[in-house]
């Protein structure tokens, strides 16, 4: 994978592509920054923010869905003007965001965890009709938030402990019953982060601290690498005209001077055409949520 966008993030996540703009949106947690990249024209922007944000899904042409460490808000792509929708967590300051992903029904499923990574201090939920309903806790580094083509299961992984779990969902998108463990990467010794499912249902897990992008099927089977120059991948995203182009985010965070001297381009966005075939990312409803 070729670097697309070089501004470098400590800890980058939350790679969107929202289909009606063509526009790349992602974020710089610990920088406290939304970035979006238009690759036809080029044109970029840098938005400060004034809490960690991580993830997002989109509405409509203008409008995103914004997960912060306190809250989901809409977001005016043109005005700059957060509209709150529901606390996240607001009462307890130990606690971010981190990743999320829209589901196919309009909801939009967003994990938490502790500032420092404590142990199991995260959890997942699931914003749909305007209910926030947590659906797992007990979880680290929640990431890996998809879903599979034909709406029987959704994924999440615990970076931290190396497994991504299936979760098998009813028809309006709620679990029916506990998570399981779908693949375990210790004995790859490769921690995922990100993951997105493409047209075919295939996995696309960001390892973070391997530098890479690996296939996953839908029976559990590892299969191909995508390499980036930077060993802490962590959120993929398929785009451009016809969603064959793979993005990924990285991060420079937890990387000495050392590392970083090795792997410069830490913390970049990369891109590489012709990966797969993707799909576009299910906009988020902010009625009732019904499918």
């Amino acid at each position: 994978m070729d670097v697309l966008d070089h501004r470098i993030c400590e800890l980058g996540e939350g790679v969107l592509w929202h289909p009606l703009r063509e526009e790349l949106f992602w974020f710089d947690i610990t920088g406290k920054r939304l970035l979006s990249h238009h690759p036809a024209t080029g044109h970029t922007r840098a938005v400060p923010l004034t809490e960690m944000c991580s993830a997002a899904a989109w509405i409509d042409h203008d409008h995103l869905l914004v997960a912060s460490e306190t809250g989901l808000w809409t977001y005016d792509v043109g005005t700059g003007d957060f509209g709150h929708l529901a606390d996240l967590e607001a009462d307890n300051p130990a606690t971010r965001s981190n990743d999320g992903r829209a589901d196919p029904w309009g909801g939009f499923w967003i994990g938490t965890m502790g500032k420092n990574a404590e142990p199991g201090a995260g959890a997942i939920y699931r914003y749909f009709g305007g209910e926030l309903r947590k659906i797992a806790d007990g979880i680290s580094i929640p990431n890996a938030l998809c879903f599979d083509e034909g709406r029987g299961c959704g994924y999440f992984a615990d970076t931290d402990a190396r497994l991504l779990f299936r979760v098998p969902l009813d028809k309006a998108g709620w679990p029916t019953d506990a998570p399981e463990v779908f693949v375990d990467f210790t004995h790859a010794g490769l921690s995922p982060d990100g993951a997105v499912t493409d047209a075919a249902g295939t996995l696309w897990v960001a390892l973070w601290g391997a530098g890479a992008v690996i296939e996953v099927s839908p029976d559990g089977t590892l299969g191909a690498r995508h390499e980036l120059a930077a060993p802490h991948a962590t959120c993929p995203a398929f785009g451009g005209p016809e969603f064959t182009t793979l993005y990924c985010t990285s991060a420079t965070q937890g990387l000495g001077a050392g590392a970083l001297a090795e792997a410069p381009l830490s913390g970049a966005l990369f891109a590489q055409p012709g990966a797969g075939q993707g799909k576009a990312e299910p906009a988020f409803k902010l009625d009732t949520g019904d499918a």
